[in-house]
């Protein structure tokens, strides 16, 4: 035996013992919430998803694949492992990922793993697996199938099925020209209903490009609703405006000013140390904010803080799950 083919069964093993899932303990699954939410805050999640993963939960493996991967910035060995332990277990995501590792950084490094499938029987699997799925409604499988295909009509297909982050998607892909609109009117329009009903199915992203559409349109009830629905999100970037406009009396929104929501908020993005441009503003704007405040408005607007840290969800830059 090779000792390519001694590679790709020890790699088979691998797998094979990864694989199989069991319902995760509320220990595992909380290491798992736990290290999903320092992913998306560019932070080190590997020990919390590694637990996860190592118990057999696919969405685990997938992002300690994705982890791996962009810490790497190429499919490390391990990284594959993980990829493919998800996706043999039904994973999209991990099968779209292993599907297109034509592309991937290892190819001009010469130093892809060995799997015991190829990336086109990766990408045949992933067709017969989302396919039904999508015939079924499942607007996450067609999403996926668009990824696979590059056939926006399976876009549209997701969003018109209710998906919000399609909804967002395809707004973003009208944005850009990929359908032909007759007249100017009708791509606004069609851009703004979609994001309209991304919004109103709780996509932060979404969200938070409408505000920015009502924004632009003068509605700025509208936008005012809006941005604190996308900050409730924890989105980064509706996060951080609904926070800035709350202590600047010419904030485009002509929010009222609220200096002890303003102070709460901001000390949240503190918690943003792991990359990103969050960390560096909220140092930048606390001591604007602090020079406005008593002693006593400080220690309400950190009460204040720490409620709203525990009724809403963690703060996050939401990287697209299917990561570029």
């Amino acid at each position: 035996m090779s000792i390519k083919q001694i590679a790709a069964v020890l790699t088979g093993f691998l797998v094979c013992a990864a694989v199989h899932s069991a319902p995760l303990t509320s220990q595992q699954q909380a290491a798992k919430e736990r290290g999903i939410t320092l992913y998306n805050q560019n932070k080190d999640p590997e020990y919390e998803l590694r637990i996860a993963a190592e118990a057999g939960d696919k969405e685990a493996q997938y992002y300690l694949a994705e982890d791996l991967r962009r810490t790497s910035r190429y499919t490390t060995t391990e990284a594959h492992k993980w990829y493919t332990a998800a996706a043999e277990q039904g994973d999209l995501y991990a099968m779209r990922r292993l599907s297109s590792m034509q592309s991937d950084l290892c190819i001009a490094m010469g130093n892809c793993p060995n799997g015991l499938k190829r990336p086109e029987d990766w990408h045949q699997k992933l067709l017969a697996t989302a396919t039904p799925l999508a015939e079924k409604g499942d607007g996450e499988a067609m999403y996926l199938l668009y990824h696979a295909t590059n056939d926006l009509e399976w876009l549209e297909k997701s969003a018109a099925a209710g998906y919000a982050h399609s909804q967002f998607w395809l707004a973003l892909k009208y944005t850009q020209g990929d359908k032909f609109f007759l007249f100017p009117w009708e791509k606004d329009a069609a851009i703004e209903s979609l994001l309209r009903q991304s919004a109103e199915g709780g996509d932060p992203k979404g969200t938070t490009r409408y505000y920015g559409v009502l924004h632009k349109k003068g509605d700025l009830e509208g936008a005012r609703y809006w941005l604190k629905k996308g900050a409730e999100t924890g989105h980064t970037v509706s996060f951080s405006n609904y926070a800035l406009f709350l202590s600047d009396p010419n904030n485009p929104l002509e929010l009222p000013i609220n200096l002890v929501e303003s102070y709460g908020l901001m000390s949240l993005l503190l918690e943003l140390d792991g990359g990103g441009d969050m960390l560096p503003f909220a140092k930048d704007e606390l001591p604007r904010i602090a020079a406005q405040m008593t002693p006593e408005q400080i220690q309400q607007a950190k009460a204040f803080a720490n409620e709203w840290k525990n009724t809403h969800p963690p703060l996050s830059y939401f990287p697209e799950k299917l990561g570029f």
